[in-house]
């Protein structure tokens, strides 16, 4: 089945987020993942979330999600992520 994780984002250190957003991909790729949707400024139709970004990633099972998460040669990239946005992750497994 399959999972995807979504991230709600604001950037507020643009310069050193960029390398976080240039090397992502090919790790992202490493665990069968790619992008749904990228950075794209969301429309609110209904209630009252106010995301800024939002990035949904698609992977082949929640295994994978994970591994992508958990990779040991990723923490560095994630470290900046953290420290250049504020952010809100989720894992949600998809329909069958």
């Amino acid at each position: 089945m399959t999972a995807y994780i979504v991230l709600d984002f604001s950037v507020h250190d643009y310069d050193t987020f960029i390398e976080y957003a240039n090397r992502v991909p090919a790790f992202m790729q490493k665990h069968g993942g790619h992008y749904i949707v990228r950075g794209a400024e969301p429309e609110v139709m209904e209630g009252n979330w106010m995301p800024e970004r939002l990035v949904i990633i698609e992977f082949p099972s929640r295994k994978d999600a994970v591994a992508f998460l958990d990779d040991p040669d990723f923490q560095e990239l994630k470290e900046i992520r953290i420290k250049t946005t504020t952010s809100k992750l989720v894992l949600v497994d998809g329909v069958e």
